[in-house]
């Protein structure tokens, strides 16, 4: 039973690093949206991420699973079951991307404007000066907010066990219904979540170590 349980947490694992992924490049999009100079980029954002932020989690996950289907359904006539872990992605991949273009928008506001302002009176290509000077000083005030929202993801993969993906929570809560012991199974998958958190933060101590070193 503890194979089982460690093969989950690597699916856990994998589900939130796949999310992350995609959803760090989905808050950058937004990010720019919501800081464009066009109404028509930058209401749709504003507006999107401000419903997502405002719904519960596990509503986002119902309504990406179940509407999905029910999507389909109306525009085919025909009903076809999407994969519960690729619905489990898009879910979160949304949340994080939600909360992460606001720590970036925060990010890039941070970076005083008087360095492109040299940069630019030096003659480098606004191109130049936004990946070699602005960006790289954007990580580095995103980081900390980045690294706590990345915490949040990882537990909120938990609530993907409700549409059948076969995470941690999944597999604890199928081995404490066949043994009749939930405080055990449920205290291990707790532990392995909470090894992952603090790897996790050892991880990000030492990435923010890097991105400050020249400070």
């Amino acid at each position: 039973m503890m194979t089982h349980l460690f093969n989950a947490a690597l699916m856990t694992l994998g589900l939130a690093l796949v999310s992350l992924a995609s959803g760090l490049l989905l808050a950058m999009l937004l990010c720019g949206a919501e800081m464009s100079r066009y109404r028509l980029l930058r209401w749709p954002a504003s507006v999107f991420t401000t419903m997502l932020r405002g719904l519960p989690e596990i509503l986002v996950v119902f309504f990406i699973y179940f509407g999905s289907t029910h999507l389909l359904f109306l525009l085919t006539g025909e009903y076809l079951e999407f994969s519960p872990f690729w619905c489990g992605v898009t879910a979160l991949s949304l949340l994080f991307a939600a909360y992460a273009a606001q720590t970036l928008r925060g990010a890039l506001n941070a970076v005083s404007h008087g360095q492109r302002q040299a940069a630019q009176a030096l003659g480098l290509p606004p191109l130049y000066t936004f990946f070699r000077i602005v960006l790289p000083q954007t990580w580095r005030h995103a980081l900390p907010g980045l690294g706590n929202q990345w915490l949040i993801l990882l537990k909120d993969t938990a609530l993907v066990s409700l549409i059948g993906v076969h995470d941690l929570m999944y597999q604890a809560k199928s081995v404490a219904a066949s043994t009749y012991q939930p405080f055990t199974w449920y205290g291990i998958a707790a532990l392995i979540y909470l090894a992952i958190t603090v790897l996790s933060q050892q991880g990000l101590k030492r990435l923010q170590g890097r991105v400050t070193r020249y400070d």
